[in-house]
């Protein structure tokens, strides 16, 4: 389940309206990457509210998209809100009969969650059209044609920002996403189901170091690092300023201090400036110092 050269792909908004001009502007750069991008009806939607229309219509989306043959991928456009209103209107027998690429992060990490534990679907975190395609540097191909296309070997390690917080080694599946929505699902019925050794991967944006401690904390109040046997912290930039970097970096330590596991941070996925990485969420994974690869599991 890959994308290739000439794959069509849904362009997709399941939650908050994008601006026109930076999905057009992401459409063509997919065309230029080799791409046949297919702009589905309510992408554009602007409400109500601040949603890119009604859940009803964003779900209709999602399913046509899955169930036409001729598409490869679904990317969605930007995250901001909305896409755990769809969780309840999910057809699983459609999707888990008609798997796909599907990429997108951050209030998508809902989606991710939902596919994960009803299809064991693999799907990837990952840039999205307007927030990164539209960019000249916002996607990294390198990761992008690892994970995606399976071009080379997927791999990330310091040249990606990852550095060691505690030293270690660790095998599992990877998965997680933004930190705030694997959170906000502790206790609904769409809670990540961390059923087997797990590298976890979180990120997040505009959260201060209090934040992640309660996050990380109530992650494990919850029992969801039962099986978790590494960890993988995002970029922080979009977190916090330089000055407080150290703080953050302590809260985090402090959460996890029961957790015997290597824990690495800087992973350039997700809310970032610049040369987005992607990662394959459902992938086994190895962790080793600075590095984290692909491994057959």
């Amino acid at each position: 389940m890959l994308l290739r050269q000439g794959s069509r792909v849904a362009v997709v908004s399941p939650a908050s309206a994008a601006k026109a001009e930076l999905v057009e502007s992401g459409v063509e750069r997919l065309r230029g990457f080799g791409y046949e991008p297919v702009v589905m009806p309510h992408a554009l939607a602007r409400g109500p509210l601040y949603y890119a229309g009604t859940a009803e219509q964003r779900v209709a989306d999602l399913h046509a998209a899955f169930a036409d043959a001729s598409i490869e991928g679904v990317l969605c456009t930007r995250g901001g809100w909305g896409s755990a209103e769809l969780l309840p209107l999910l057809d699983r027998e459609l999707i888990c009969a008609n798997p796909k690429v599907f990429v997108g992060y951050s209030d998508h990490t809902s989606l991710h969650t939902w596919f994960w534990n009803e299809c064991g679907m693999r799907t990837f975190y990952a840039p999205m059209v307007a927030a990164d395609w539209s960019k000249d540097d916002g996607v990294d191909e390198r990761t992008w044609r690892a994970a995606i296309e399976g071009h080379g070997a997927w791999n990330v390690g310091a040249e990606d920002g990852l550095r060691v917080l505690r030293n270690g080694s660790a095998e599992g599946r990877l998965l997680g996403g933004c930190l705030a929505i694997l959170e906000a699902g502790l206790g609904t019925p769409w809670s990540l189901k961390l059923e087997e050794p797990t590298v976890l991967f979180v990120e997040d944006i505009g959260t201060k170091p209090y934040q992640w401690d309660r996050m990380l904390q109530h992650l494990k109040f919850a029992g969801m690092m039962k099986n978790v046997r590494g960890v993988v912290l995002g970029d922080m930039s979009a977190n916090v300023q330089p000055n407080e970097m150290e703080l953050l970096e302590a809260a985090c330590v402090h959460a996890l201090r029961d957790f015997e596991g290597p824990i690495t941070i800087g992973l350039q996925s997700g809310h970032v400036s610049t040369r987005n990485r992607s990662v394959p969420l459902g992938a086994w994974v190895a962790m080793k110092e600075a590095e984290m690869k692909e491994v057959a599991g």
